[in-house]
């Protein structure tokens, strides 16, 4: 897998350029074999700090109920080595940490039963304690599904709502290109080590993450190579940090349902995206809204379920933004020309049109030409979508 590239756009973060020799005791202890983060957080509270533990005898660690192979690692020193091997590598991909007693770990995540005990950061750690919505759903989604996936990440980061998103295939993706649309926050929680990109298409959308002010994190070592395994382990993480998750297409057996279950689990809201009855992934959101599931077809009907000092703190962010350009509405858009206009009121955006299909519903208006001119700047505006086959369908 390839490596994330570090740039001048962003800079190693404060955290990662010293490290105080309780931080990298903390780390130690996760890199030690054996050791889960309920155990290691217990052992912290006996020792009293992450340092004493590395200080102790056998027989201290021990007491600590450590099987006989992390207490080997610690008391040869293999765990303090592993520690500044691992902190050398974070440095050179410009990446951080933050462990579960840093100030800027997120307090939403602290919550959980088995929050993790350490965060591999890379970007803006600050957003980790923000606002969030967890958008999540199939990684082969319909473009009804990554319309509204896309369409509700932009509306809602538009509005200074944080993204997060797994970055895997279909819904994920199209939710990191809806709040990177809308010159919003993102911040993608990865199954693998954030300087291995998987799927590897999405290097170019890991890029424009960091580049725009987001964040990519893992509870996973440097290095660490995609497993199945990670990733339901990685969706407690997605919902933990989110005042919410929104579902857009799963089917009935999905890594999606593990998300929601998270969610439900640690008294998160949850929102669905209703689906075709006829389609297979419509099976898990219509299913969640059976059993109480917000309803979401707008970026209302998410917002209506914050909690209201979140509502307050946003909108104060609005009226912030807007200041100095008091004859524009924050979130309007000017009209479109009249043949652009013709072209998207015959697309749709749950159904693909081919493109003889609209030159035909068009043609007593527009030239064919004139469909080609509409349709191409429509795509440069992102308003509509060329499928396979000269398909179209209407963006959100």
């Amino acid at each position: 897998m390839p490596a994330l590239a570090t740039t001048a756009d962003s800079p190693l973060p404060s955290a990662a350029l010293s490290v105080e020799p309780e931080r990298l005791a903390w780390l130690a202890l996760v890199l030690t074999p054996g050791l889960g983060p309920r155990r290691i957080l217990r052992a912290v509270r006996e020792a009293g700090s992450a340092e004493a533990i590395l200080g102790l005898p056998l027989t201290g660690l021990e007491a600590l109920q450590f099987p006989a192979q992390a207490v080997q690692f610690i008391a040869d020193g293999q765990a303090l080595r592993a520690a500044n091997d691992e902190l050398e590598a974070m440095q050179k991909s410009g990446a951080a940490f933050l462990t579960y007693s840093d100030p800027d770990y997120p307090e939403r995540l602290r919550e959980i039963f088995d929050a993790p005990v350490l965060l591999w950061v890379r970007g803006d750690v600050s957003l980790l304690a923000k606002a969030a919505i967890a958008v999540v759903g199939t990684r082969h989604p319909s473009p009804y599904g990554s319309g509204m996936a896309e369409m509700l990440s932009r509306d809602l980061a538009g509005r200074g709502v944080v993204i997060l998103s797994g970055m895997a295939r279909g819904v994920d993706t199209a939710a990191h290109k809806g709040a990177l649309a809308a010159k919003g926050k993102t911040v993608a929680v990865w199954g693998t080590g954030i300087d291995v990109i998987y799927p590897k298409e999405n290097k170019a959308l890991a890029e424009q993450i960091i580049a725009s002010g987001g964040a990519i994190v893992s509870e996973l070592p440097m290095g660490t190579f995609p497993a199945p395994q990670n990733f339901p382990k990685r969706n407690r993480i997605l919902s933990g940090m989110s005042v919410g998750v929104l579902v857009v297409e799963a089917a009935e057996h999905s890594g999606t349902r593990v998300t929601a279950r998270c969610a439900l689990e640690q008294n998160r809201d949850v929102f669905a995206v209703p689906g075709n009855v006829t389609t297979k992934n419509a099976w898990g959101p219509n299913t969640l809204i059976k059993q109480g599931a917000k309803l979401t077809a707008t970026w209302e009907d998410v917002w209506e379920d914050l909690p209201s000092q979140v509502r307050v703190e946003l909108e104060s962010n609005w009226e912030l933004a807007s200041k100095g350009h008091p004859a524009a509405s924050l979130f309007e858009e000017a009209p479109l020309p009249p043949a652009e206009s013709h072209v998207m009121s015959v697309l749709r955006h749950d159904e693909v049109m081919q493109l003889d299909e609209i030159m035909e519903k068009l043609e007593p208006e527009l030239s064919s030409s004139e469909v080609f001119t509409a349709l191409f700047e429509l795509e440069l505006q992102g308003r509509v979508k060329q499928l396979p086959g000269k398909n179209y369908v209407k963006s959100f």
